[in-house]
């Protein structure tokens, strides 16, 4: 697909945004539960000697657990739910781009910093699905930034972000300089309300046709890295679909959607950041926060 018609999708993906655009506010029922659980996060936060963010929303009833969300926080890998969602916004009108093979040569793949499954495939290269694919569950940076190229670059993926309402959004480098999460720097940051709100719209509103929104959500439940994150925060047989982010200064990020057997499902960002550039990450912090907000919702 041309750049130009990657244009005019965007720009109808504005107009549809525009059409379904709508205002989500906590429920006054949950006032209570949302202010006790903001004091937990403050602790949480104050024991972990960082800085924490939260933007959390219940489809069920649109209450929402903020905390720093609207402070800017570097995204590090969590960018790439945009890159394959961009992509599958591609395929509605271009239906053979998910087949289409890409060749690539090892200085991509080390130049990327991060490359699991692209180094697998040298030879034989990957297809678009395949690539996205190892994005999202293995966070592979060199087919990351494979998918980027076939967009066009990054103003792209940042006018993509733009077409579904997110203001916050900015992508300044390709992997693997995007994770150095300089406290202060603006570059290759977001909010963690920003975060959430695309997930919601990619996942459960109508951004995407119904066959490329059940294909994220594939590919966010197939994650491998996340184990240790919002998937350790919630009880035994609910369904998590996540793509986590780590960079330095410690920066540990997860974001998701959280299926609850019973329930409506529940949007989670969760975005942590410290002081020393050689802090190591902490999962637990994430995970810690899941629960905190599972319980707040229950």
């Amino acid at each position: 697909m041309g750049f130009i018609k990657l244009q005019t999708l965007l720009a109808f993906t504005g107009a549809l945004m525009l059409g379904h655009a709508c205002t989500h506010v906590s429920a006054p029922s949950k006032q209570k539960e949302i202010f006790g659980i903001q004091q937990q996060l403050a602790d949480l936060e104050e024991s972990s000697g960082g800085r924490l963010g939260v933007s959390a929303i219940n489809s069920a009833d649109g209450a929402r657990v903020q905390y720093r969300a609207d402070e800017r926080f570097p995204f590090c890998s969590t960018f790439k739910v945009l890159v394959a969602s961009a992509i599958l916004k591609q395929s509605e009108i271009d239906i053979h781009l998910l087949t289409q093979r890409v060749f690539y040569s090892t200085k991509e793949t080390t130049a990327s910093g991060y490359a699991p499954i692209t180094d697998k495939n040298l030879e034989k290269g990957m297809t678009i699905a395949e690539l996205c694919e190892s994005t999202i569950q293995f966070s592979d940076n060199a087919a990351a930034n494979l998918l980027m190229k076939q967009l066009g670059g990054l103003d792209v993926l940042n006018t993509f972000a733009r077409s579904i309402g997110d203001d916050s959004f900015r992508l300044d480098r390709w992997e693997p300089e995007l994770n150095s999460a300089i406290p202060g720097d603006l570059r290759d940051t977001s909010t963690p309300t920003s975060m959430a709100n695309n997930l919601q719209r990619l996942i459960l509103g109508e951004i995407l046709a119904a066959p490329q929104r059940e294909q994220l959500a594939a590919w966010l439940k197939g994650n491998t890295t996340g184990d240790t994150r919002i998937r350790a925060g919630v009880p035994n047989g609910w369904i998590v679909g996540d793509k986590t982010g780590t960079g330095s200064y410690g920066t540990t990020n997860d974001i998701g959607i959280i299926w609850p057997p019973n329930g409506a499902p529940i949007v989670v960002a969760i975005y942590f950041t410290q002081l020393k550039k050689d802090a190591p990450p902490r999962p637990e912090i994430i995970a810690s926060a899941t629960r905190l907000i599972v319980t707040a919702f229950s």
